[in-house]
């Protein structure tokens, strides 16, 4: 999917602004993130960083529909989440769930669900990750770092247009984590727009063209990462760059 060969047949998108308009989101009377608004315009990799408890995953899930809004829009492509919207997207969530099938099946479940049956496609995603001498392998007698690296391929097996990572390399082996990073620098170069929750900002600095930073719920900083990492808008920024604590 990756190679030469296929990115003169992967289709091409536009992408069109991901928007937050004053999005409100309450659970159990907590307010969790509080009137955010943002426009996401830039291609590649948009990093979303904050402390633990920020909201970073809620936002993550407000941005793939898995969670609506109390109040405000959340629109991509212009149009509300909805099944159809989501089509075009996909979600890797920190901790893998893979169906109780071989490695290659997890993969082929996908394409069939999108009516493409190309065997040939899953084995080139499988070699893009490393999986393919354990592609009829059991897919839960993986290691932790496979298991990610599989859930990674079975999410593009769709080819979406909004690829979601929710910190998809936390705890994981040097080696997964150089291969995923590497996946998907290969993948802001075919036009996949990528938002990735990490904590770890030496990942943030190789990857990211722009830095989403939220605290409490409010988006206290939305820059350039050059300008972020040099000069953050946000005293809470500043001092989670410098590894303080925050309160």
């Amino acid at each position: 999917m990756l190679d030469a060969k296929s990115k003169k047949t992967k289709p091409q998108y536009e992408l069109l602004p991901i928007k937050f308009r004053s999005v409100s989101f309450n659970k159990f009377g907590n307010c969790l993130i509080d009137k955010v608004s943002f426009t996401i315009e830039s291609k590649g990799i948009t990093i979303l960083l904050g402390p633990n408890g920020a909201g970073k995953s809620i936002l993550m899930r407000l941005l793939h529909g898995l969670e609506l809004p109390n109040s405000g829009e959340v629109l991509f492509r212009g149009k509300n989440a909805n099944e159809e919207i989501r089509r075009k997207q996909a979600m890797v969530f920190q901790n893998a769930v893979l169906l109780r099938r071989t490695v290659i099946e997890n993969l082929s479940f996908v394409a069939n669900l999108q009516k493409d049956r190309k065997i040939e496609k899953l084995k080139e995603l499988l070699e893009e990750v490393g999986l393919s001498e354990k592609q009829h392998l059991k897919a839960r007698q993986l290691s932790g770092g496979e298991k990610q690296r599989l859930s990674l391929a079975r999410a593009l097996v769709s080819q979406p247009e909004l690829l979601l990572l929710d910190e998809p390399t936390a705890s994981l082996d040097p080696y997964s984590v150089q291969m995923i990073e590497s996946l998907l620098i290969k993948l802001r170069k075919q036009n996949t727009k990528i938002i990735f929750i990490t904590h770890d900002l030496n990942q943030a600095r190789r990857l990211a063209e722009d830095v989403i930073f939220i605290h409490k719920g409010k988006l206290e900083a939305f820059q350039s990462s050059q300008t972020f990492f040099e000069n953050p808008e946000s005293k809470f920024a500043s001092a989670f760059i410098q590894g303080k604590l925050i309160f």
